[in-house]
Formats: C-alpha cells, sequence, structure tokens
C-alpha cells in the first residue's frame, strides 16, 4: 500500500476548539485524508464545522452519532448529506426503521444539492464500553456477538457500513463479506495510552482484521510531534 492509500485509511478526530482543529489538521493532513468532526464541535460551530475542514481539503467524517425516531433522523441526516460530508454516523441501537431512514435522508440530501451522498456508517458497539458495561445496558451476549447482531441489522436496513472495535472487525468481516466498510474508532500505536477506551488496539491490528478506515485522535493530538506521528500512522498502516 503506498502513501496515498493510506492517506484514505486515516481520520484525524479534532475534538478540540475549532482553530485549534483546523491548524492541526492542516499539519497532518498528507498523512490522514479525514477530518472527523464529533458531537462537541457540531454543536458549538454547526455547519461552519464541516466547511471550514472542507476548505483545507479534508474529507469531512460527520460523527453525530444520530438515535432518534426515524423521521426525526431522515430530517438530520438530510441536513448532513446537503452539506456534502463524506461519512455520517447513526446507532445501529436505533432500530431497522431508524437505520433506513438515514439512509434515505442522507442521499436524498445530497442530491439535491448535487453533492455524492455520504456513506452512512451503523455504530454498533462503542470502543469505550467493556464487557461489563455490555452486559449492564441489556445484552446477553460479549461484546463481539452485540456488535455482529447490531452490524446484521444495520447493513439488513441499507446502512453502507459499520462502526466497531478493531477487535469485531475481523468477525465482523467474516460474517459479512468485504462490502460493508468498516471504520475503526479506539487506535492507539503500541505503548500508548487508552484513556477511556477498553477495546483499543494498534493500526497494525485493525489494517489485518480488515478496517478501512482508522480513526485516530489523542495519539497525534498530544504527540511532542503530531506530524512524525501521523507519519508513523501512515507508515504502520501501509505495512499493516
Amino acid at each position: 500500500m503506498d502513501g496515498s492509500a493510506a492517506r484514505e485509511r486515516l481520520a484525524l478526530a479534532v475534538d478540540m476548539p475549532l482553530a485549534q482543529g483546523l491548524a492541526l489538521y492542516s499539519s497532518v493532513a498528507p498523512f490522514m485524508g479525514y477530518a472527523k468532526v464529533g458531537l462537541s464541535l457540531f454543536v458549538e460551530h454547526g455547519p461552519a464545522a464541516v466547511t471550514a475542514f472542507q476548505k483545507l481539503g479534508g474529507r469531512v467524517f460527520l460523527d453525530l452519532k444520530l438515535h432518534d425516531i426515524p423521521n426525526t433522523v431522515e430530517l438530520a441526516a438530510a441536513r448532513a448529506g446537503a452539506l456534502g460530508v463524506a461519512l455520517l454516523t447513526v446507532h445501529a441501537a436505533g432500530g431497522e426503521a431508524m437505520v433506513k431512514a438515514a439512509v434515505k435522508g442522507a442521499r436524498e440530501g445530497a442530491q439535491r444539492q448535487g453533492h455524492p451522498p455520504p456513506r452512512v456508517l451503523a455504530v454498533t458497539v462503542l470502543t469505550s464500553l467493556s464487557a461489563a458495561d455490555v452486559t449492564d445496558i441489556g445484552f446477553s451476549s460479549a461484546p463481539e456477538a452485540a456488535a455482529q447482531r447490531l452490524a446484521q441489522l444495520a447493513v439488513r436496513a441499507g446502512a453502507d457500513g459499520l462502526v466497531c472495535s478493531p477487535r469485531e472487525a475481523e468477525g465482523l468481516r467474516r460474517l459479512l463479506g468485504p462490502s460493508p466498510f468498516l471504520c475503526t474508532p479506539g487506535i492507539r500505536p503500541a505503548g500508548a495510552e487508552r484513556g477511556d477506551q477498553a477495546r483499543a488496539e494498534t493500526p497494525a491490528f485493525a489494517v489485518r482484521a480488515g478496517a478501512d478506515l482508522l480513526v485516530v485522535g489523542r495519539p497525534v493530538h498530544t504527540a511532542p510531534d503530531p506530524v512524525a506521528a501521523a507519519r508513523a500512522l501512515a507508515l504502520e498502516v501501509s505495512s499493516g
């Protein structure tokens, strides 16, 4: 895999003040093709946060994890599609009708503005949840089995891809084949602090497991040299 291919498999989570996030993404953009705009940044700045990263040439991953009644999600997804985002997240736990509504809204919103439709990615089990947490919220199975059940529901509903822990990616590939786009947050280079990520893994692990896109935040944000950290991530993805 060459450097340009590795770049298209890395997303920088820009969960920080907008000016700081723009400066950081601008510096690491040669190695990271996506800017992931999360809930806090979008609540503070709205669509302006999306357009700011688009002006830098980044493909925007709008990570709102929509989870509401189908009509509300369809309307929100249509607005996101109209912004020209590349990726949009919803919670698979919202159910099949909600995921279908998100896909419909995102495609129609993008079409109205002449944008390519975003990939709608369904979040399975948050990477911050441990096995005990998964049991506490009502699943009778381990995180991997819960993720597989939610993934099947989401794909059946028309989701373009899934958000899962790197640990679940290989099992989802075996279960669902090559077509779902798999996004894995919770990426931590070897030796890095895991923070609140209970099911994190290294970039090489995620690539070998079948992930298409790796989301990285704090290992770049907090690095003494963020550009060097992003370059190292791209090299590890290439070698993986």
